[in-house]
């Protein structure tokens, strides 16, 4: 038995971390959180609203077993360390996995680390500490918030309106959804007219009249002003300068999935879970090694050890003309600055190396993250923009253009951000210019465009609302909840989304905002500082939740259910449209008086996947008992074919099975066949 255990959350992890440690130390997973909060006491919180808001944790399904393990091997340790994820999150798992398995004050310590690399983990034990207690009270206290706010919330929703679930942070993005489709709503079209003139080598367009800015309105506008236009240009000023553009800093979590999702269409999903392969560690052949950094960070900063060792790489493969410097940033608010910013593990590890051993999508994602690293530290782009301003009786005209003189980082990072040139002639002030044509066309306003998942992962971040962890969770739930629709890549709130929002704006506006839930991070991050006491906040905030919770149960109107059309053939009284868990049902309006249920006697629409690999029938998507999708043979029971992963029309080259898609990957169906696509 080894003398030293280390516990980490991912199994992935710990072959790697054993590997670096050697024969002294056994490496075990936790799988995740191994605890969370009860469903007993008031409202099944899980906690003591009576007495300081103590919360009562019960192992989650699956995890007993798991927990007596890791207390065995524990117990027949010398030492353990306790080697979670390096955030408030992992800082919980930790002290659960102390209390749960009972460890020594004397025989444990807490480790943590922002990149599975052999010199960073031995390097690790050297800053081995306790627990920050500080940081668990912070996560508790959110999880008792979402919990609280979430069971009240949901159950009143569920009540009242066709709404499943509310919540401290989903609500709020949801209203950020639904406040944009009222602007769309609200904005009133207006037609504008533009002018421009065409000469052989540019076009310009009309700008100002006597230096003044000019709107045209109408068409009788821009007839008139065509009218009053010759064909001569006079070029009145000429105006080069000569720009520098910057590269942008190493990614966050929030900046990751942004430019995941607009430049390879990656949903957040999908992005935080090819890093977090990335991160965990990627079999190279000689070695296994996390090749980025921790993947859930709001920090910009990045190591001197890093710095030193790009500098270097520039240098020797760009020369000493691409040398970039370390950029000053402005840290700001609820900024967990003791992360680094995403980036490789070594600039060394280039994209085209380690190509071999990732799928299309890590090596995507990869090739990203390593040249947004690479290119923070190279020189700033040069570029010599030139402006011309021409006049046509005292309507001045003005056309632009850029030339680039440097690529600097852009030598590296043209492929995500492109720099075009645009040629202009060479023009001198007071020279007469003759145009080919001069045109106005009609143009109308637009009104503001939707959220696309960028833009409102985007718009989360700047207002604070939410951690790096939870931007893609809150934009899956109000996907699942069926608040909103996604209609090319932007977000449209459905009837039930916005009845749902405007119920929480008439009774919970002063809560359901983002000034309050902004407020409310700031918060946890005083209790992360050890500035603020978490059950005495707690306290502050029930006492005025709870009133507000009571209130709308006893005054919010109940959605009355949708009539059918239909009579109860048991009672007279009409048939109504419910909801349960289990989906949609019609029955007796007079209930619990009358407790008819009409079956379903209407064919169910069927949705045909693909032909059945083992007869002639068709592979359908089925419901079991319990509302979980699965896809089955419509032959069944003489054909009991199923599958719970969606097939596709094709077969694995390896082995002949049927072809499923699976975390947005095409997997074969064969569980013991590891063909992915």
């Amino acid at each position: 038995m080894a003398k030293n255990l280390v516990i980490v959350e991912s199994p992935s992890k710990s072959k790697t971390i054993e590997k670096y440690l050697g024969k002294d130390y056994q490496v075990l997973s936790s799988m995740g959180h191994i605890r969370d909060l009860a469903t007993s006491g008031t409202y099944g919180f899980g906690v003591d609203v009576e007495n300081g808001f103590k919360p009562t944790y019960k192992p989650i399904k699956g995890k007993s077993k798991e927990i007596k393990n890791l207390k065995k091997q524990a117990e027949s340790s010398d030492f353990v360390y306790l080697a979670t994820d390096p955030d408030r999150e992992g800082e919980a798992i930790s002290w659960h996995l102390y209390d749960a398995l009972g460890l020594d004050d004397n025989k444990y310590k807490r480790i943590v680390f922002n990149e599975i690399t052999k010199d960073v983990i031995l390097n690790s034990f050297k800053s081995a500490r306790k627990i920050d207690f500080d940081l668990v009270h912070s996560q508790e206290t959110r999880r008792i918030l979402d919990r609280i706010i979430g069971f009240r919330l949901s159950k009143l929703m569920q009540s009242k309106t066709g709404g499943k679930s509310a919540g401290r942070v989903q609500s709020v993005a949801l209203k950020l959804i639904v406040d944009k489709e009222n602007e769309i709503n609200a904005f009133i079209p207006e037609d504008y007219y533009e002018i421009e003139a065409h000469f052989s080598q540019f076009d310009s367009m009309l700008e100002m009249f006597n230096n003044k800015k000019l709107e045209i309105k109408t068409e009788d506008d821009a007839k008139a002003i065509l009218d009053k236009l010759s064909e001569k240009f006079k070029i009145i000023n000429v105006d080069k300068k000569e720009k520098k553009k910057q590269s942008k800093n190493n990614y966050i979590t929030s900046t990751l999935q942004q430019d995941a999702s607009n430049k390879l269409n990656f949903s957040s999903k999908k992005t935080m879970m090819l890093a977090q392969k990335l991160y965990e560690g990627i079999n190279l052949g000689s070695e296994t090694v996390g090749l980025i950094t921790y993947m859930r960070t709001d920090s910009t900063r990045v190591s001197d050890t890093f710095i030193k060792s790009t500098m270097g790489y520039i240098k020797e493969k760009y020369g000493e003309n691409y040398l970039g410097y370390v950029k000053k940033t402005k840290t700001r608010d609820n900024v967990q600055d003791a992360h680094e910013a995403i980036r490789p593990t070594s600039i060394n590890r280039t994209p085209e190396e380690v190509k071999p051993y990732l799928s299309n999508d890590e090596y995507k994602l990869y090739e990203m993250i390593y040249y947004r690293s690479l290119a923070s530290l190279m020189k700033e782009a040069k570029v010599e923009a030139t402006t011309i301003i021409l006049d046509n009786n005292n309507y001045q005209f003005k056309t632009t253009g850029q030339i680039l003189l440097f690529d600097g980082y852009l030598k590296v990072y043209s492929k995500y951000e492109d720099v075009k040139d645009v040629m202009l002639p060479v023009l001198h002030v007071g020279e007469i210019i003759t145009t080919n044509d001069i045109e106005y066309t009609m143009h109308t306003t637009k009104p503001p465009a939707r959220y696309t998942e960028s833009k409102l992962i985007k718009k989360l971040e700047e207002l604070g609302i939410g951690r790096p962890s939870t931007y893609a969770s809150i934009v899956n739930t109000i996907k699942d909840r069926g608040y909103v629709n996604l209609v090319d890549k932007k977000y449209i709130p459905t009837e039930i989304g916005i009845e749902t929002t405007n119920r929480l704006q008439e009774y919970f506006k002063d809560i359901i905002n983002v000034t309050y839930t902004k407020n409310m991070e700031d918060d946890l991050d005083k209790i992360a500082e050890g500035e603020k006491v978490w059950n005495d906040f707690l306290k502050v905030f029930y006492d005025d939740f709870e009133p507000k919770v009571k209130n709308a149960f006893d005054n919010m109107e109940k959605k009355a259910p949708e009539e059918t059309g239909e009579n109860c053939p048991k009672c007279g009284n009409p048939l109504v449209i419910k909801q349960s868990k289990y989906g949609k049902f019609v029955a007796c309006s007079n209930y619990p008086e009358c407790k008819y249920i009409k079956n379903n006697e209407a064919k169910k629409e069927v949705k045909v996947i693909v032909k059945c690999p083992k007869c002639d029938g068709d592979i359908i998507e089925r419901t079991t008992r319990k509302g979980k999708i699965f896809y089955g043979c419509n032959n069944y029971p003489n054909c009991k074919f199923a599958l719970w992963d969606m097939p596709i029309d094709e077969f694995c080259p390896k082995c002949s099975e049927i072809l499923v898609t699976k975390n947005d990957k095409i997997k074969c169906s064969n569980k013991e066949c590891k063909y992915i696509k």
